[in-house]
Formats: structure tokens, sequence, C-alpha cells
């Protein structure tokens, strides 16, 4: 096992030797949870943020997105909405108060390593690249232009210019939470992502903005596009953005005439045209350098992540065998030792206020209070889940997604109308297969690494499961990053589900994942237990929050 594929297994299975035990965190030379750009122009967007969104939601689809709803697009997917202040169990001293800028989307140690950047071609605005300041609610330009060839050029002739108003990218600042997680960071920063990811399509959802997620592209080419450097942030996922009348198209435009092989890595060998190197291509563009603000003056070296994120690149877009990513759904299996299967009560999508139920969202710890949940409930939260996944992504060669290549699995305890146990959710059938029967919440309790959580008061807890290879396969070291990615965009729909039924969930790395896939039988089918998250009724925590909102 070389050095990478050590590692990996490490941030799986023994995040212990991912951070040394001797490691103090300096709270007081961290870094700043959002990233501030200086001297460029800005453009501030609307503070009047609508505090309810309906389930036909805020923008008719194939109306014209504005600058004013494109601002308020963006405070939902990743802008700051609350600030809190809370006393910590762990503190010495009762007077000492936590604080911290909460955004909609959850974040390992409320740190969000994951920047927003947009491109736009809007009436309104100058045509150009922005990062949206998440800190003053405003865009930030960084490259003013008509970047639509350089961008179909960089997504490997998939972004269909004409349909598009413009495309997002989601970024990872390495230090942002290497400072207090070392390198245990690279697997939080896929995770946080995703959530980040599956809260914009949401959101994007609502304001009548259609999708498509592009996980491979030619990163050094976007890279130079924002003008970042690959020695502290790096690009993880695109996503095109479409207000066109018509539907956004699957993949987004054409498939490139040529295709080259890709090595363990990922890297892709093609040559453009004119005998160039693919890698070379983007320099035509000239450089942008701008001054950002981080607040940290000791940065400390991470170079784990530096050369994990080296070996995910791509230097441009060959699509991997598409079918390789398909897989029975594990629901299906044969199960030894188990015959049982519940079916669901039927379930429509949930009409509600998808507003409030993100500000409502929330992770409880110690404040999981066991109350009962009925059959009724799991089957809602399980349909809306379900249904929230459908999304048009380039690993399934953007044919409308209907079932994640990811797996959910969930213990219950307490569930009216169902015996407690082990199952996994089927999707297409609607139904729970029991893995295992009896009272499961001993053995999560072991499994957990702290006690922040008490899962004696959790009636449901879930595990997203997935492919134990990661893609590595089809993707080299990139199929890792866009598993957790993918295992984020999952939680969050959970999340927010939950939210809308008034549950609590906590999504949770810090558990033995061993014991997990021993309880579900999961490594006899190749599969692995990516995130833990608890979800049940909950009592409010002590804490003063306060909106930050028009």
């Amino acid at each position: 096992m070389n050095r990478l594929d050590a590692f990996m297994h490490d941030l799986h299975f023994h995040i212990d030797r991912t951070k040394p035990p001797d490691r103090v965190v300096d709270w007081e030379d961290g870094p700043l949870a959002f990233k501030l750009y200086r001297g460029l122009p800005v453009f501030p967007l609307a503070a009047d943020i609508p505090l309810s969104i309906a389930a036909e939601g805020a923008n008719a689809p194939g109306r014209r997105i504005g600058l004013r709803s494109l601002g308020h697009l963006l405070w939902y997917a990743y802008g700051l909405t609350e600030l809190s202040h809370s006393v910590q169990s762990s503190f010495s001293s009762g007077t000492d108060l936590f604080q911290m800028y909460r955004r909609f989307a959850p974040s390992g140690g409320a740190l969000y390593p994951s920047e927003l950047y947009v491109y736009l071609k809007l009436d309104t605005l100058p045509a150009g690249v922005y990062h949206y300041d998440a800190a003053h609610h405003r865009l930030v330009l960084l490259r003013e232009g008509d970047c639509d060839a350089f961008l179909q050029r960089a997504l490997g002739e998939r972004f269909e210019r004409s349909r598009c108003c413009g495309a997002a990218f989601v970024s990872a600042m390495f230090w942002k939470n290497f400072f207090k997680y070392d390198s245990f960071a690279y697997r939080l920063q896929g995770l946080d992502a995703g959530t980040m990811i599956g809260q914009l399509l949401e959101a994007a959802e609502r304001f009548g903005v259609a999708t498509a997620v592009h996980f491979q592209f030619a990163d050094r080419a976007i890279h130079h596009l924002l003008g970042l450097s690959e020695l502290e942030e790096s690009v993880y996922a695109v996503v095109a953005l479409s207000d066109a009348p018509a539907p956004c198209p699957p993949c987004l435009g054409t498939e490139p005439e040529e295709r080259g092989g890709s090595d363990r890595s990922g890297r892709s060998e093609r040559q453009s045209e004119d005998g160039r190197s693919a890698e070379a291509w983007y320099r035509e563009l000239p450089p942008v350098s701008h001054e950002h603000y981080v607040r940290s003056k000791r940065i400390k070296p991470y170079p784990l992540l530096l050369e994990m994120n080296e070996a995910s690149m791509l230097a441009s877009v060959s699509a991997p065998a598409l079918e390789a990513f398909a897989r029975p759904p594990a629901a299906r299996r044969k199960l030894p030792g188990i015959e049982g299967v519940v079916r669901l009560p039927a379930a429509e999508r949930l009409a509600y206020d998808w507003a409030a139920a993100s500000r409502r969202r929330f992770s409880p710890d110690t404040d999981f209070a066991l109350g009962p949940v009925s059959l009724g409930q799991l089957s809602a939260l399980l349909r809306e889940t379900a249904a929230s996944l459908r999304c048009r992504c380039d690993l399934d060669g953007g044919v409308l997604q209907e079932q994640p290549r990811l797996s959910l699995y969930v213990c219950l305890h307490h569930v009216e109308g169902i015996e407690d146990g082990a199952y996994v959710y089927d999707i297409p059938e609607h139904a729970l297969v029991a893995v295992r029967e009896g009272d499961l919440r001993l053995w999560l309790q072991i499994g957990m690494n702290s006690d922040n959580v008490n899962l004696l008061q959790v009636p449901l807890v879930f595990h997203v499961a997935g492919d134990r290879n990661h893609y590595t396969q089809e993707l080299g070291y990139r199929g890792y990053r866009i598993q957790q990615m993918e295992a984020g965009m999952l939680v969050q729909r959970l999340l927010l589900a939950a939210s809308a039924l008034g549950l609590g969930g906590h999504p949770l790395l810090d558990y033995d994942a061993r014991l997990c896939d021993e309880l579900y039988r999961l490594p006899a089918e190749g599969l692995t237990s990516l995130i833990q998250v608890p979800i049940g009724p909950y009592r409010p925590c002590p804490k003063l929050a306060g909106g930050l909102h028009g």
C-alpha cells in the first residue's frame, strides 16, 4: 500500500493516525471562517432576504433570474445566517463563551472550509467571475469578461453557453480547518463541500434555476480562471446554472471528440489539436492574482493535503466508463440470516416552507430527547430525502439521476409500528429490508469515539454507505473526494427533510466505521459506512443567537 492509499485508509478506519495526539489548537491564531478579498470592485446584494419560501418556490421556472433573486439564492446557499454564543461543558470556566457564525449547511466544527465563486452573465452586472463575500453579502469581481469559451473547454465541451446564465465553483481552503483537524481535514473538506452543494442545489430549485454538477474538469484551468493558488485552495466542483425557459440540457454540451487514457491518479493524457500540452492552453487567458485576508499569522504546512490534491487533478476531461458507476440497489441483495421487508406507507413529497426548514435545521449533541417517531414520519422522511436527490451530474452522463450511488442504512429504536433493528432503504420499492434485529443502540454507542452524543436517546441513526474503493479504479484519487461530496449532498437532503418534520440531525465522523460495517454486514458487499447521522426529537439548547438577515 503506497503513502496516499494508506492515508485514505487511515482517514476512514484510523482517524487517530491523521491527527497528532500532542497537537494543540491555537485558537487565538485561527483563520476566519470566510475569505476576504481586498481592493477589488464590489457589488452589494439585496439584504431584504425573503424568510418564507413555499414548496412551489420563489421564482417561476424559466423566468430570467436577476441580481436581486441571485443574491437571495446565494444567501440561502452559503450566506452567514446566524451568530450564536454558547457555553461549552468542556470549558474549565463557566464564563467562557463559544462564538460561531452559522450557515444553513453543516460544517465540521463550524469552520466552513468551502468558498463559493460564480461566473455570471446577467444584464444588470458586468459579465465575469466573482467571489461571494459571505461576510458582507456581496459579490467581489475577480475577472471581468465573457469566459464562456474558456469554461466550455475546461469542462470538456460540456458547458452549453447559450442556455447557461453562469456557473458556481465550490472550493476548499486547506488551512481553514487543517489548523484544528490536521490531515483529517481532507475528509472533512470533501463532506463539507458536498453539504454546501446539496444546499446550493436545493436553493437553485426554489429560485427557478436548473443545475448540473460537474466533478470532472481541468483543475489548473479553473484555478487560473479564478486566480487561486493551489497551495492554499482547490476547486472541488463546478455547478452549471441555467434559467433559460427550456430545461437545462443533461450534460450541458456535447461529448469531446477525442478521449484519452487516465492513470491511477486520474490524470488525462489527451493532447489538444495543435499539439500543445493539454495543461498549457489555459495560459492564453491573462492571469489574475488578488490579495485576501486570512487572519492567521502562523500557517503550518499540510503536505498530505497538497499531495492528495495534486494526485487528484485532471489536466483535461476524459469521461470514464460511466457504466462502471452503476450498481444494483443494495437493498435488493440477499441478506444472510435475516428475511424481512417492511413496506412503508405511501408518502407524497412534503409541502413545507423550505426557508423555515433551513433556519430550523439544528445539530443536537447532548440535546437529543428520546421520543416517539411514527412509521408515517419515517416514511415521509425517507421519501422526501430520496425524491430530493434527483439531480444531473457528469458521472451519470448528464441523465437525471434517479437513484444515488450511495446506500442509506438505518438503526431504528422506538419507532411506532416497526421492530427495532438495522435496515437498508430500498428507494425504488420504498421499503426497508431487515439486516439485523434487536435494540442496537448500545452497539452504536460503543462505536462512538467521543461522548458528545448520547445515542441511547436517539430513535433513528442513519449511515450513508458507499463502495470501499471510492471509485478509484475509474477516477483515481479524485474518486475519493467525489464520494465524500456525494455523501455530503445526501446528508444535507436528509437533514432538511428531518427539519421539515421537526426533527434534529447531527452528522458525525468520530465513530468506529469497522464496527458499523460489521453491524450492517457491509464488508461482504464491498461497502463501508461513510458518515453517521443520528436523527430524532431534541430539546432546545442554552444559547444566545441572532439571525443575520435584512
